[in-house]
């Protein structure tokens, strides 16, 4: 069959999905503050998660799980900004307008089917493969490292990463808890306690929040998950407690402020 007439359409496809982002280098750069920014993102990363689980994407355990890492971003942002300069970023964006095209014709053009399947499952079967296998090469290399170096640290912040992110809560666990024979790291100790909240092991994180609370008082984190796991254990009132205190001591431009705020909205 000749695809010809479908060129075109591919043409004005491509240019009408780049047009926002061509239009918006004509426009004057606008001051945005990094509170701003952040609940922008923040809003609009919500939104996606809510139209992907009523698309039937996202189931209820995902939906939450992705929603909780959301805020905890949001938690862990800091409060001021980068000052930089706008030049870089419209070349990057001059650039992506006019690579996105040419891109998209280049891997289409040996093959011009656009009926092509799907991988099948073999293939996807050997890419899983692959990454065991670079994961148990990384785990071969952090059994060879002391534990209480930085670099041992760093590469089981890595692992619990990339265990995390395929699902397996447990090993992503344990990664973690092997990254803190480092040394204590607030941050650290917010992922490891969500990632047991996410997989329902609400009295072992409760435990972990319990004793990183008294080394790092005032880490936001550590402070709304400890809220979290209350309201998840069926404790709302002092789960409230706890996220008003937070609240209260919160500077008025905090980003994470107004997500906090709902969460105590929706406590029964």
């Amino acid at each position: 069959m000749n695809w010809f007439p479908f060129w075109p359409l591919l043409g004005l496809l491509a240019v009408a999905a780049i047009l926002p982002l061509a239009a918006s280098l004509f426009r004057p750069p606008a001051a945005r503050g990094r509170r701003e920014a952040d609940l922008a993102l923040y809003r609009a990363q919500m939104e996606e998660l809510d139209r992907e689980r009523e698309a039937g994407r996202l189931d209820e355990a995902a939906h939450r799980a992705a929603v909780l890492e959301v805020q905890r971003r949001l938690l862990a942002a800091p409060a001021e900004a980068d000052t930089r300069s706008g030049r870089g970023a419209k070349l990057a964006l001059w650039g992506m307008v006019a690579a996105v095209p040419l891109l998209a014709l280049a891997l289409y053009w040996p093959s011009a089917l656009p009926d092509m399947p799907s991988a099948p499952f073999s293939l996807r079967q050997q890419v899983a493969a692959r990454d065991e296998e670079m994961l148990e090469l990384l785990r071969s290399r952090l059994a060879r490292l002391d534990p209480a170096t930085p670099q041992a640290q760093e590469g089981y912040r890595l692992l619990g990463n990339a265990e995390r992110s395929r699902g397996a809560l447990g090993p992503a666990a344990a990664a973690f808890k092997r990254a803190l024979d480092a040394r204590f790291d607030p941050e650290l100790m917010s992922q490891l306690a969500q990632i047991l909240i996410e997989d329902d092991k609400l009295d072992e994180a409760g435990r972990i929040l319990a004793a990183a609370l008294p080394r790092a008082p005032q880490h936001v984190g550590l402070r709304f998950l400890s809220g979290l796991v209350e309201a998840k254990a069926g404790r709302p009132e002092r789960a409230r407690e706890l996220w008003q205190a937070l609240v209260a001591e919160a500077p008025p431009e905090a980003p994470w402020r107004t997500m906090v705020e709902r969460r105590m909205q929706e406590l029964p």
